[in-house]
């Protein structure tokens, strides 16, 4: 009876917010007056500006486990909540790959001001979890939302963006995002544009902060169910019965049919590229529903960003190279993470490297928050009725992007050193959109894109890791 009862009533608790000995100080607007500087800690600004994060979070109670909120996540219907349209542009990069950005909202429903912030989203605009920020971010302020402009970076062959050139996607590789946002600067140059990634958009969110530093354009960022450790969690899946079978092979799989959707694309590069003829022949020994350590091993390693680092060894030497944890201690601007404890897909939280424990110098730029339940991007609780439900990250991550996008317009070191700014960003003579100091990136717009809608090929929470 008791276990029933605890079942039926799961334990609250409010997050755990992680944050490092040795603070950095932010300047921040003043809300009562724009002139008004005010100094912050990163703790004392989310104490502040962030209070959801210091109430408890309360699952719903037949969601209890990270197991169910992970379920949720990919046989819920979400298709008629949180609808959201954009205005996509295809960029075609210098390496002959293509990204597709999506604008929301679309030109012809809403005009604004340029300087108005834009958060920039890894990845997936048709994903439920990606629509349930999006939307209230971007709904005008009349009608509760902050009024933004959000950009969804679709990298190679997700969403609908076309295979050009002899190269996927991965957790690791970050020129891509690094070229869209140079797009997106160059498009809003009076924009302050703020990053949040999704699972694996948060890994490659997380190593683009901590490779960028000081040179980020990206001026804070937030990263929700980060895998940061990508090597532990993939013994983790490929170790446990129960996680091999139901997780780890239905990442595998569709990353299976990701791949086999773009067959025919890839094909045309077999007779020039070593690294995708090795591919597509590991493929074809593949099973339906292969582990996804399988799937990588096959395919990841040897398509998964350009060359080098790519080809990998193994599977493992990948995982070791594209694992976020790592950057954590160099990410300069201010950094929000949420993690929970029972997400079944990650399995280890990288405290140690912000708190300055076990040896590491820890981050004042960056806070983990963990809550005790939530499983995989669900964090779902009860929203009234029999079954309804609501995403409880949606209010901090606002408070987050609200603090970040109107609040905090100068952060400083309180150590000594000069700080690096970005390159400038210019139009060369054939028109790709470049920055100096970095000749082999840049962008330009092709034909393609135009209207999409938001809900458009859902393919559930496992399709967009």
């Amino acid at each position: 009876m008791g276990s029933v009862l605890s079942y039926m009533n799961p334990t609250t608790s409010s997050p755990t917010l992680h944050f490092s000995s040795k603070p950095v100080y932010l300047s921040v607007r003043s809300q009562s007056d724009s002139g008004q500087v005010e100094s912050y800690t990163l703790r004392s600004l989310i104490e502040s500006k962030c209070p959801s994060l210091l109430t408890e979070y309360r699952p719903a109670w037949w969601l209890k486990s990270g197991h169910l909120q992970t379920f949720y996540c990919v046989t819920g219907d979400f298709s008629k909540i949180d609808p959201v349209e954009y205005d996509r542009k295809l960029l075609r990069l210098m390496d002959g790959g293509t990204l597709g950005v999506d604008f929301t909202p679309p030109a012809s429903e809403r005009t604004l001001k340029d300087d108005t912030p834009i958060v920039v989203v890894m990845h997936g605009s048709h994903e439920s979890y990606v629509r349930s920020i999006l939307s209230p971010v971007c709904a005008q302020v009349e009608e509760g939302g902050l009024g933004y402009r959000g950009a969804v970076v679709n990298f190679r062959g997700c969403a609908g963006t076309p295979i050009t050139s002899p190269q996927l996607y991965s957790a690791g590789h970050t020129d891509d995002l690094r070229q869209a946002v140079m797009y997106i600067s160059k498009m809003y140059p009076n924009a302050p544009l703020i990053g949040i990634g999704f699972s694996l958009g948060a890994n490659v969110l997380t190593r683009y902060l901590g490779q960028e530093g000081h040179r980020s354009r990206l001026a804070g960022g937030c990263a929700l169910a980060c895998p940061w450790d990508i090597l532990k969690n993939s013994l983790r899946l490929e170790h446990n019965f129960f996680y091999r079978q139901v997780y780890s092979k239905a990442l595998g799989r569709n990353l299976l049919r990701l791949m086999r959707s773009h067959l025919s694309e890839f094909s045309k590069y077999t007779p020039t590229s070593e690294n995708v003829s090795s591919a597509l022949s590991l493929l074809s020994t593949l099973p339906e529903r292969p582990n996804l350590i399988s799937f990588d091993d096959s395919v990841t390693r040897f398509i998964g960003g350009c060359s080098p680092p790519f080809p990998f060894a193994s599977a493992l030497d990948y995982y070791t190279w594209a694992s976020s944890h790592t950057q954590l201690p160099h990410i300069r601007v201010p950094f929000l993470a949420i993690s929970a404890e029972d997400d079944p897909i990650v399995g280890h939280i990288p405290i140690e490297e912000i708190n300055g424990e076990d040896g590491k110098e820890g981050n004042g730029w960056v806070c983990i928050a963990v809550t005790k339940g939530g499983g995989h991007l669900g964090w779902f609780e009860d929203d009234g009725g029999v079954a309804g439900v609501k995403r409880w990250v949606r209010k901090p991550v606002m408070e987050w992007l609200k603090t970040v996008g109107e609040g905090v317009f100068l952060a400083k070191e309180s150590e000594k050193g000069s700080i690096e700014a970005a390159g400038e960003i210019f139009v060369d003579n054939d028109g790709w959109i470049r920055e100096v100091g970095r000749e082999g990136l840049g962008c330009r717009e092709i034909e393609g894109g135009g209207r999409v809608h938001g809900v458009e090929g859902e393919e559930g929470l496992l399709a967009g890791l």
